[in-house]
């Protein structure tokens, strides 16, 4: 064997899950705990393609309202304005504040349907066992790991309204549907992100070199 493709799953070893101590994996028993921290060890995360392709189409199918339903609703002097993602990014472009609408367009508009389509792409590139540049889609899969928590930006802004701006009759600010399934869109693409195991790209990689 060569030492160069040497893998921890041929060496008979797992890395624990939570504290990432690696084991060795006795012969003996069907079910492995990491002697540090008592987590159940597995060689690869259960179930992991499956469970990632169910959160990554229920993130799309959210993704949908999340764009089409207002996330904020002003209530201003007796008449309401409803809001969508997209028609606040006019709004603050119509008014001059092109940083601003930039920032909400990438992190709410862009951000979560990238990360969805690179999700799909790995998932798919897995099944079919693909070996083009593994390296790279392990990066890719990093990146989406890093970026995909600031999708929460519309949140926290429409949080942030809810709470400081309450003037009576005068002017209210509530969050909209929209936000709550917007919401759902950056947990379940998060969720997504942690059921996938990136180990998975390079077990062709293994047994080409056996």
């Amino acid at each position: 064997m060569d030492s160069a493709f040497l893998t921890a799953q041929k060496a008979g070893l797992i890395s624990c899950h939570s504290c990432h101590l690696l084991c060795k994996k006795p012969k003996w028993s069907a079910v492995i705990r990491c002697p540090r921290c008592g987590a159940r060890l597995h060689p690869r995360k259960p179930d992991s393609i499956a469970r990632t392709w169910a959160l990554v189409l229920a993130a799309l199918i959210f993704y949908i309202p999340a764009n089409v339903l207002p996330i904020t609703i002003v209530i201003s002097m007796g008449k309401a304005q409803s809001d969508t993602i997209m028609s606040g990014v006019i709004y603050f472009i119509h008014s001059g504040m092109w940083p601003i609408a930039l920032i909400i367009f990438i992190a709410s508009v862009f951000v979560p349907l990238v990360k969805l389509m690179i999700l799909a792409f790995l998932l798919i590139s897995v099944q079919r066992k693909s070996g083009w540049r593994s390296k790279d889609r392990t990066k890719l899969y990093r990146i989406i790991e890093i970026i995909g928590r600031w999708s929460m930006l519309d949140i926290f802004v429409v949080t942030i309204l809810v709470a400081l701006v309450n003037l009576g009759a005068l002017a209210t600010i509530h969050a909209g549907p929209g936000a709550l399934f917007f919401g759902a869109v950056v947990v379940t693409t998060i969720l997504a992100a942690m059921s996938f195991d990136p180990r998975l790209i390079w077990d062709r990689e293994e047994t080409v070199h056996e």
